[in-house]
């Protein structure tokens, strides 16, 4: 009888050999991700004083990135990381350089900024998903696999977090402007040192006249999306009722940024303590219960008496989020047909973004017409509903 084999680590994914070369080099890049859209915000409405200029701006940016990202995958797909990254990274550092030049002085044209992150956005190299497709490739054992998504998602949150975070010191000493450039100079480094990276060589491109095809949003891969495209919903409309709750509490700003690190807190405990249990549950039975597990801790926040109260509840809410998007992966990995695991991910990264869109545009609406309780309500709602809908799919 066999020994059982051991149980995996985060120490041992990062044992892996060349993992930690390319996951820095991967990490690199994807700082840019969290440093571009601020310091792109903050550059236009310094270039052309206006928020609503800035706010079409980033719009164009996000759109254009978020529906363009599974073809871009499937383009990773098809030809291979080696020939398709750096392309599209050449292309959209020069385009982030350009809207740098255009936004580093007053009196910019809004049509020229916009046509420009339109196209800059519809670049963006896909290095989440492509290094999530390494990723299995690298651990080959299937709990080593979970382990290494949810490193990987923990380190994308913090990403995102500290991105702003750096643009904040930026902006004392230079322009906003220097926020899109250093994304720029950070994309291109970092995707550089990623294709260049052992795993990446190693990648077999199809045969010619065998591509693997688009992956494709069937039904194997509907739960997943719907389900992150239920959290991003509810996450990005909770930003908005946060910072109306401490604005209305009389908190300002600052309690309302110590409130939504309370959530990103939160994500990166759970996301870590997700990827260390051995779970006997498949991925695709566990994820509407996360879902559901977020809708309920969202809709009982709105209840909180004061904000610290509140951050406590946002904060245990956050413990499912890097969940879901880790366990959405792991089934969206299962699904892909064989070739296509950079494409499938796409698609949780585009659900996610999607509905973070659909959450930013209809959460004003809402708070303007209901109760704050409601409102935080509503959000638990939406995630509660993406988990009914991902049941089955």
């Amino acid at each position: 009888m066999s020994a059982p084999l051991p149980r995996p680590t985060y120490a041992a994914v990062l044992r892996v050999p060349h993992a930690r070369r390319t996951f820095a080099a991967a990490l690199l890049g994807r700082l840019a991700y969290g440093l571009v859209p601020f310091s792109l915000l903050l550059a236009t409405v310094r270039a052309t004083g206006s928020y609503a200029v800035a706010g079409t701006v980033l719009a164009l940016f996000g759109t254009s990135a978020v529906l363009l990202m599974p073809l871009r995958a499937s383009l990773v797909d098809r030809h291979g990381p080696r020939r398709t990254l750096p392309p599209m990274t050449a292309a959209y550092a020069v385009l982030l350089t350009a809207l740098s030049a255009a936004t580093w002085r007053t009196g910019a044209q809004p049509m020229v900024l916009g046509a420009l992150a339109a196209l800059a956005g519809a670049c963006a190299p896909p290095l989440g998903p492509v290094m999530r497709a390494v990723w299995a490739d690298l651990a080959r054992d299937r709990r080593l696999v979970q382990r290494a998504y949810s490193l990987d998602g923990v380190a994308e949150e913090l990403l995102y977090v500290s991105g702003p975070v750096l643009v904040g010191v930026l902006v004392r000493f230079a322009p906003p402007a220097a926020g899109v450039l250093l994304g720029a100079v950070l994309i291109a480094g970092g995707t550089l040192a990623f294709v260049a990276s052992p795993p990446l060589r190693a990648v077999r491109v199809p045969a010619a006249g065998r591509p693997p095809g688009r992956q494709r949003l069937g039904r194997g891969l509907r739960g997943p999306v719907l389900v992150a495209a239920g959290a991003g919903t509810a996450l990005s409309a909770v930003d908005l009722f946060v910072t109306a709750y401490a604005e209305d509490g009389g908190y300002g700003g600052d309690g309302a940024a110590w409130t939504l690190a309370a959530l990103s807190a939160g994500s990166a405990a759970g996301g870590l303590l997700n990827g260390a249990v051995d779970w006997r549950t498949p991925a695709r039975a566990r994820l509407p219960r996360l879902a559901a597990a977020l809708g309920l801790s969202l809709a009982c926040a709105g209840l909180a008496p004061d904000l610290w109260t509140l951050a406590a509840a946002v904060a245990c809410a956050g413990i499912f989020v890097a969940p879901i998007l880790t366990t959405a992966y792991l089934v969206a990995d299962e699904t892909a047909a064989p070739g296509a695991r950079t494409g499938a991910g796409a698609w949780i990264n585009t659900g996610v973004n999607a509905g973070s869109s659909l959450g930013s545009a209809t959460s004003g609406l809402l708070l303007g017409h209901a109760p704050l309780a409601v409102c935080f309500a509503a959000a638990g709602g939406v995630a509660l509903l993406a988990a009914a809908a991902g049941r089955g799919r």
